[in-house]
């Protein structure tokens, strides 16, 4: 390919990348890469995403590099977007040569993000929820909530799934989108009630706002929750109780501690980073009583993982579009020569037509 030229991934060749790979095997693959990136956490330069917050929502930047890629990915956080027919969460992101700068992706990320999401809640679960295992409450059935129910069975082989939305419609949106996979789905009234019989909770609700998703009283010993809907300051789903009775772990403290569950609880309250877990460093699930809780607010790495997958979808698949995207003169210092030389092949007509 030249070098002016990215590849692209679009909306389209997203959604056909993943039917040709289908979901699960997807979902697997990409909790694969994911899993890797964890193992060599060390290796990465990490740090907080940059976020620019404003009444209605965040929009954010995520950065990472292993020394040879570099990855970033915008995106945003919009509860209310839903009101005016938008995504909540849209993405988009790249993926560039160190040694060059030149980048060597670009892909949407809207899909991307709500595949490698339910890819870490599974991949985390896996490791950290009681052995045997059976039935997951999903509280929250947005965008994300099908991709994690897919997930949970992707790589736990799960099917029964207890389900809450404060919108009975999107409980049955759920339902229906996962007909025919062989899942026992039972729509709940209640949070409460969802939780019932269940050893695994995901909370993967939209508010931005200080929430008791899970209150004390509702979480038994044993159980593995995956927070995965609070993401940002002033955003969380569980009760500081639920916190306090936990072992708790994270991707990264410095931002999980702005973003996430434990915004609060005192700074230096202990946490294990999961990558610990993975590579033996550190203990997970030790007991059948313990409670553990995967604070998930989402980390550049993840994304890296996804977009280093995701290139090689593309190089099995052909699917992306070059885009034109990055000026390539004949020599590298003549960038104005490349403009003059553009202006002598324009015709006369089209300069006539831009003047006017």
């Amino acid at each position: 390919m030249s070098l002016n030229l990215v590849p692209f991934v679009s909306v389209d060749h997203m959604m056909r990348i993943v039917t040709l790979t289908g979901v699960e095997t997807f979902l697997r693959d990409l909790a694969a890469y994911i899993e890797a990136d964890f193992r060599r956490w060390e290796s990465f330069d990490k740090t907080p995403r940059v976020a620019a917050h404003s009444d209605s929502g965040v929009i954010e930047l995520m950065p990472t590099s292993d020394g040879e890629t570099y990855s970033f990915k915008y995106v945003n956080g919009h509860p209310e977007n839903t009101r005016s027919g938008r995504q909540t969460v849209t993405a988009f992101g790249v993926l560039a040569d160190v040694a060059t700068g030149y980048p060597v992706l670009m892909s949407e990320m809207t899909i991307l993000t709500a595949l490698r999401t339910a890819a870490t809640s599974a991949l985390t679960t896996k490791v950290l929820a009681p052995r045997g295992a059976d039935t997951v409450a999903i509280i929250g059935n947005g965008a994300q909530s099908e991709f994690q129910a897919l997930a949970f069975h992707a790589l736990m082989g799960i099917r029964k799934f207890r389900l809450y939305d404060i919108d009975p419609s999107a409980t049955e949106r759920l339902i229906a989108n996962l007909l025919g996979k062989g899942f026992s789905m039972q729509a709940c009234t209640s949070a409460q009630e969802a939780v019932l019989g269940a050893q695994i909770i995901t909370t993967v609700t939209a508010d931005k706002r200080y929430a008791t998703i899970l209150s004390d009283n509702m979480v038994a010993e044993g159980v593995h929750i995956n927070a995965v809907g609070g993401d940002c300051p002033g955003k969380t789903e569980l009760a500081r109780d639920v916190l306090l009775r936990s072992d708790i772990f994270v991707e990264y403290p410095p931002q999980t501690r702005i973003e996430g569950e434990i915004q609060q609880l005192d700074p230096d309250h202990p946490v294990t980073e999961f990558w610990q877990v993975l590579t033996g460093h550190a203990p997970g699930r030790v007991s059948n009583q313990q409670i553990t809780i995967f604070d998930s607010v989402g980390f550049a790495t993840e994304d890296f993982s996804a977009l280093r997958y995701l290139r090689d979808r593309v190089s099995a698949t052909g699917l992306c579009t070059p885009l034109d995207m990055l000026a390539d003169p004949d020599e590298p210092r003549d960038l104005y020569g490349m403009i003059l030389r553009s202006a002598a092949n324009t015709p006369p007509r089209e300069m006539a037509t831009a003047a006017s």
